[in-house]
């Protein structure tokens, strides 16, 4: 059947509509060269100046010792490939009082940065596959995983269940006094009841980091090779799409005064740094 005149204005307008809502977009800075170790997760340190990544190295569920933290300037040459030893399988990590926290498998790992060595493992009864992990203004460390669909809770020592019966988590991120999640292509935010509210779902190909934009709004990474602006209200914006170069978009990392992503390619062994605008 041949379209009217007035439905074929009408898409017209609707994609331009579409075109025009895209309000913001990435600028590449610099990506590093391809030296380290299938970088996972990437994280920014605003009081050393520098950034960490999580290097798995080996396979991705397996304990067989070769994982390792790197160092990478942030001008994007790296300081060291494996600056801490003695990991497995090392993704998601953060920072509160002069330590890194790092999800590796069933345990999380706690690094002293000074001193650059692990003192401290936080075994998980049960954990199969601790992915992203995010530390909240007191200390209480959230940690996903992604395979028993869960999310823990580790304050003072003592591990509970903060979030149960998921489908696919991976990124946990708290922001405010919030705590946000992904989970098989969406973003939720926690309520005070316990139960998560939708934010923004469609994003395929593996949800993977969470970092916080400012009112209400968030980046996503999904680990396939894009990353999204998702505003407060649920609207999404597609801002890069490495999918057809087979380069990955894991775990990112943000530095929130320069507006700066920061993106590690997983199997390219290496971190790209846009700017957001």
């Amino acid at each position: 059947m041949k379209p009217s005149f007035l439905a074929v204005l009408a898409g017209c307008f609707l994609f331009q509509a579409n075109v025009f809502s895209q309000e913001h977009k990435l600028v590449k800075l610099w990506e590093s060269e391809a030296g380290l170790k299938v970088p996972e997760s990437v994280r920014y340190d605003a009081a050393q100046k520098l950034l960490y990544t999580s290097n798995i190295d080996g396979q991705a569920w397996e304990k067989d010792g070769k994982g390792s933290i790197g160092k990478v300037g942030l001008d994007g040459k790296i300081i060291a490939a494996e600056w801490v030893t003695g990991l497995d399988a090392p993704k998601g990590m953060g920072i509160h009082a002069g330590k890194l926290y790092v999800a590796d498998i069933d345990v999380v790992a706690v690094i002293d940065i000074k001193k650059g060595q692990i003192v401290q493992r936080i075994a998980i009864e049960g954990a199969q596959g601790l992915n992203d992990l995010t530390i909240d203004k007191k200390g209480v460390v959230y940690v996903s995983d992604s395979r028993t669909k869960k999310i823990h809770r580790i304050e003072k020592g003592k591990i509970t269940v903060a979030v149960n019966d998921l489908k696919g988590p991976n990124g946990v991120l708290v922001a405010g006094n919030d705590l946000y999640l992904t989970d098989a292509g969406g973003l939720y935010k926690q309520e005070k009841s316990g139960g998560l509210t939708k934010i923004a779902d469609g994003m395929e190909g593996g949800t993977d980091g969470i970092e916080a934009i400012g009112n209400g709004d968030f980046l996503v990474s999904c680990w396939s090779g894009t990353l999204w602006y998702v505003h407060s209200d649920g609207r999404k914006e597609l801002l890069l799409d490495t999918r057809e170069e087979k380069s990955n978009a894991a775990d990112i990392g943000y530095n929130p005064v320069n507006r700066i992503v920061y993106v590690p390619t997983f199997m390219k062994n290496s971190v790209a740094a846009y700017r957001l605008e």
